[in-house]
């Protein structure tokens, strides 16, 4: 716990700097920002996307529901429960005017990329909302491996070999949804989320499009340092949590650790009465 603690103080002072922010500055009068964006925020409609740069793949939706990925419409209660969690995200989001969220676990095997990618693809159903899915679990990148085949080009080519954001994103055939992989390992991922190239990174994306919802998949909060060094980047932080593996007190800590970031928490693998669904 101290040991995240100092990670977040780290964070914070590294994410002032690379703002040309100082202590002693007054901060901006949040109120009239959030005035100035209502005023000049456009009326939504049916959100077109061109994917001219984008790279289009084609994926096997058959192979990929029975890793429980679910990229067409469906008459079924994991739809059906994604359907509810996109609508509550939606209100938040929404009604704070941010536009991007975290999404992590307390630890391995809880369920959150998968959580990740059927969030977005949830989202992306939304004819007036454009997401798109990072994925900063960098120690594990695991996004790439459901939609393309063999090895490609990912953030680690953006950080390490200069490749440019256009060049990595991935289209997987559904409207408004673009995937942003991450390809090879960082061993010290959390310096390399808490660098100028990375920050750079975040500013580009979300300076591409006003009304896109960026979700990040990260590693889980009690893996290391990843998530506090990158909590000044979002706007929230979603916690996925295996139903009846996580104990009180590490929901409590996460808690605290996430602070005012914390959107909420998403149970996952619940037991519903009178169901013979065992997840989601």
């Amino acid at each position: 716990m101290e040991r995240l603690k100092k990670a977040m103080e780290r964070a914070r002072v590294e994410r002032e700097a690379a703002l040309g922010t100082t202590a002693g500055r007054p901060a901006a009068d949040s109120s009239k920002v959030r005035l100035i964006k209502r005023q000049t925020r456009k009326p939504l409609a049916d959100v077109k996307v061109d994917y001219t740069r984008t790279t289009t793949v084609s994926v096997d939706a058959a192979g990929l529901r029975e890793q429980r990925i679910i990229l067409a419409e469906a008459a079924e209660p994991i739809a059906d429960a994604y359907k509810v969690l996109r609508t509550h995200v939606l209100q938040r989001m929404r009604a704070n005017e941010w536009r991007t969220l975290a999404v992590t676990s307390p630890g391995v095997g809880n369920g959150k990329t998968l959580t990740s990618i059927n969030l977005a693809t949830s989202l992306a159903r939304e004819v007036n909302q454009t997401v798109l899915l990072v994925d900063l679990d960098l120690k594990r990148p695991s996004l790439g491996r459901y939609f393309v085949t063999g090895r490609g080009l990912g953030i680690s080519d953006y950080v390490t070999n200069g490749a440019e954001l256009a060049d990595l994103l991935i289209h997987p055939g559904i409207e408004r949804l673009v995937i942003l992989p991450g390809n090879q390992a960082f061993t010290h991922s959390s310096e390399i989320l808490s660098s100028p190239r990375m920050t750079q990174l975040v500013e580009e994306l979300k300076g591409r499009y006003e009304d896109r919802l960026i979700l990040f998949d990260m590693p889980p909060l009690f893996a290391g340092d990843d998530v506090i060094a990158f909590l000044p980047y979002v706007d929230a932080v979603m916690l996925v949590v295996e139903d009846g593996k996580v104990t009180q007190e590490e929901l409590q800590q996460a808690q605290q650790l996430l602070g005012k970031k914390s959107m909420g928490i998403a149970v996952n693998k619940a037991e519903t009465a009178g169901s013979s669904v065992g997840y989601y």
